[in-house]
């Protein structure tokens, strides 16, 4: 499977471009740092600038959250689950750090695949 990645849609002249890579793209956010052992709270947000469709054929059905290789954590959704709005979905997900952290997330389309995030470092004290 082809995995598509955010690209600086700053650099892209075409709003159609635009809109098409931000609405699929997976954004991690959290702090730079996190305490070993102790609960951190990891934001994966899918979209930016653009609100992503929800119909019954195109949609965001999971969110997937990963440390280098090591998968941590996933949200599946159905159709219609962002109420057949367009919107940006969005995942808190909580875990416990016990090392450096190298995080990623992958957001899947059932129409334009799979879409995985920029590296986000975390340093763990």
């Amino acid at each position: 499977m082809k995995i598509n990645r955010y690209q600086d849609i700053s650099q892209i002249d075409k709003e159609a471009k635009k809109d098409y890579i931000d609405r699929h793209s997976a954004f991690v956010h959290c702090e730079s740092s996190a305490k070993k052992g102790e609960k951190f709270k990891v934001k994966v947000k899918v979209g930016d600038e653009y609100a992503h469709p929800d119909d019954f054929d195109h949609y965001i059905a999971y969110v997937q959250l990963w440390n280098g290789e090591t998968f941590l954590a996933e949200a599946t959704f159905t159709a219609g689950a962002m109420g057949n709005q367009a919107g940006n979905v969005e995942v808190d997900f909580y875990i416990v750090p016990q090392k450096k952290l190298k995080l990623t997330a992958m957001a899947y389309c059932t129409k334009h695949g799979l879409w995985q995030s920029e590296e986000v470092v975390v340093e763990v004290s």
